[in-house]
């Protein structure tokens, strides 16, 4: 069984999907795995260290790609790179379906198994496969220190001979994985912490992290989450009531983490220009929904930009930011994925297993998922 680890090629994207630590155990498995060369630069790997740890280099996505029976990657591979796969091949990737329509349909053409890890379900045994997961717990991390960076002051109280510096207040909006971590993340730096989230649920976790919860409670929140523990999708009453609350809290912060994404859907605006003019001049906004079309209003992908005293930061692909570490837990994750499906030296899918027949969008040509064919 052939196994090919492709370099990533769009803008941004730092992340390899294969580690030495990983390749080891796929070798274990009984893969012959092939890295294309400079897949591990941006992340720190030289190819050196993934020769050491048995695959081979390829000198490009063609050659690592021909005879693959399973390819890895972070964003997926390019439409135009689909046809030097092989027919029938398995592709583990995070692929953004809902929005590349495109590439889903080019991936279907050439007769490739895709799978959306992002579609992989939130269920017991998934979470060591969950991409979703491992990924945003670190962009909630880095999240906080964006924003300490941008910010003009320090995040603990300090008690001087000078006097006093007051602690920084943040305000986390989303207590989903990425919005939990950075609660965790801001109290260590000594903040005062308050959260929002939809879901009643978020409630004891944020709490339990020493956050304030903020939040709307009506019958409503009772059904605002979904079977997957996703965030719903809430009425325009809800939302003017939330949008009040949050108005008045925000007023009253020096940095907000936006977080909300709702799953096939733009992210919801959380902060309207007008809210942002409330905001005490130095304020900052990390958006990390700026690439679904952003939570803040004036948030614009890939810039940090300032409107009304305010800094909005914009980062792309916040996990590729920390690419070593992120690079480390994806691998782990399509280990995880796979390693059911090998059976003896041999890669036998079961079809009928929950977290494939979720996951996989494509197979003999057509698109498989309902998800998506209930979305067209």
């Amino acid at each position: 069984m052939k196994l090919a680890v492709v370099r990533e090629k769009r803008e941004a994207e730092k992340r390899v999907a294969a580690t030495p630590e990983t390749i080891k155990k796929l070798k274990g498995l009984g893969f012959d795995v092939h890295v294309e060369a400079g897949a591990g630069q941006s992340a720190s790997i030289p190819d050196d260290a993934f020769k050491e740890a048995g695959a081979t280099i390829s000198a490009d996505i063609g050659s690592a790609l021909d005879g693959a029976d399973v390819i890895f990657s972070v964003q997926g591979i390019e439409a135009d790179d689909a046809a030097k796969a092989k027919k029938g091949a398995l592709q583990l990737a995070v692929l953004n379906p809902f929005v590349e329509k495109d590439r889903v349909k080019a991936y279907a053409d050439a007769g490739l198994m895709a799978v959306a890890m992002e579609f992989v379900p939130r269920i017991t045994r998934a979470q060591s496969m969950d991409v979703l997961s491992s990924q945003s717990n670190l962009a909630g991390y880095k999240a906080v220190l964006d924003a300490a960076a941008e910010f003009s002051r320090a995040f603990p109280m300090m008690m001087t001979a000078a006097g006093t510096v007051a602690p920084a207040k943040v305000m986390v909006m989303g207590a989903g994985v990425a919005g939990l971590q950075a609660i965790a993340t801001a109290k260590r730096l000594g903040a005062v912490v308050s959260a929002t989230d939809v879901r009643p649920a978020a409630k004891e976790q944020v709490e339990s992290l020493g956050g304030t919860f903020v939040m709307v409670e009506d019958e409503e929140t009772a059904a605002a989450e979904t079977s997957g523990g996703y965030a719903k999708e809430m009425s325009d009453d809800y939302k003017a009531k939330q949008a009040a609350l949050i108005a008045e809290t925000l007023a009253k912060q020096d940095i907000a983490i936006t977080t909300a994404l709702i799953p096939g859907r733009p992210a919801p605006k959380l902060i309207t220009e007008e809210m942002l003019k409330t905001m005490k001049p130095g304020s900052v906004i990390v958006d990390l929904a700026v690439e679904m079309g952003g939570n803040c209003a004036l948030s614009k992908p890939g810039e940090i930009v300032e409107a009304h005293g305010v800094k909005i930061v914009g980062h792309l692909n916040v996990p590729s930011r920390l690419a070593t570490d992120a690079s480390a837990l994806y691998a782990r994750n399509l280990v995880h994925y796979i390693t059911p499906h090998v059976k003896e030296g041999a890669l036998e899918i079961d079809f009928e297993d929950e977290v494939v027949a979720e996951s996989l969008i494509t197979k003999d040509g057509a698109v498989v998922s309902e998800r998506l064919q209930e979305a067209s």
